[in-house]
């Protein structure tokens, strides 16, 4: 991760993380580096589908002329089943750069990822130009990404979806609220998913939603993700460059050293 001053940085601050279940590392370890504390609300833990459809599925899926894999966990529970390195045909595409990277370290040689690392980003790519009648393998988890599938269906292409994990929906832990409520200021909500804001933010107390409102600062991986934290009266936004520890942590700096957070 870039280096970066740490003297303007107020001392103690709480890093709000809703990265799944045992995937808050990175961030915690960049939190503390700054002086701040990290509170995990994992929305759902990920779990490997099984059975011999998920294998036929992933196996037609991986033959299509462009495959897209929506996070590292996909590529995880895919090279669980089959050599990757082994199946490629074709153009690999992921939304984010720490896809493209578990992919690489697989092997995989043809990874191509946005520097927008969204879902945007990743339908703007020039593999994707004209897909009308192409054959496009999606790997990934029931739900999420729905607006990779629509558009390019819109588009034209024909998806063939592989399911290879899931996501299982965790209750909000409420004796790390009740931690929350008693940890430093600034908060700092790290939103790098669209689903896990919505899931943490329905399993809130109104009181809490109203709390969060005034004291939380949004650091929102994307435009659409920014939005999505307005649409909540989360005003306080600030726009990472993306969903890596690294942006983050770069969105937290600018955060806690803006004027109003003085």
């Amino acid at each position: 991760m870039t280096s970066m001053p740490n003297h303007t940085i107020p001392t103690g601050w709480t890093l709000i993380s809703l990265r799944p279940q045992g995937q808050h590392a990175g961030l915690r370890r960049a939190a503390a580096r700054y002086g701040g504390t990290t509170l995990a609300f994992s929305p759902w833990r990920l779990r490997r589908l099984q059975g011999a459809a998920v294998e036929q599925r992933l196996n037609q899926a991986l033959a299509c002329p462009r495959v897209v894999f929506t996070s590292p966990a996909a590529v995880a529970a895919a090279a669980a089943w089959v050599d990757l390195p082994a199946a490629q045909r074709g153009p690999w595409l992921t939304v984010g750069e720490g896809t493209a990277r578990a992919l690489q370290a697989l092997g995989v040689a043809d990874v191509q990822a946005p520097q927008r690392m969204d879902s945007e980003g990743l339908l703007g790519l020039p593999a994707l130009d004209n897909v009308q009648g192409l054959q496009i393998g999606l790997v990934t988890a029931p739900g999420g990404r729905g607006l990779i599938a629509a558009q390019l269906q819109r588009a034209g292409a024909q998806i063939l979806r592989s399911d290879v994990y899931e996501r299982v929906p965790l209750r909000l832990p409420r004796r790390t609220l009740s931690r929350l409520a008693q940890s430093a200021t600034p908060w700092l909500l790290a939103v790098s998913s669209g689903e896990a804001l919505q899931r943490f933010w329905q399993q809130l107390s109104p009181a809490w939603q109203q709390r969060l409102r005034q004291q939380a600062t949004v650091l929102a991986a994307s435009e659409r993700l920014a939005a999505q934290a307005q649409a909540l009266s989360l005003q306080r936004v600030v726009r990472s460059e993306g969903p890596t520890v690294a942006q983050m942590t770069a969105a937290a700096h600018a955060a806690l050293t803006a004027p109003a957070a003085n």
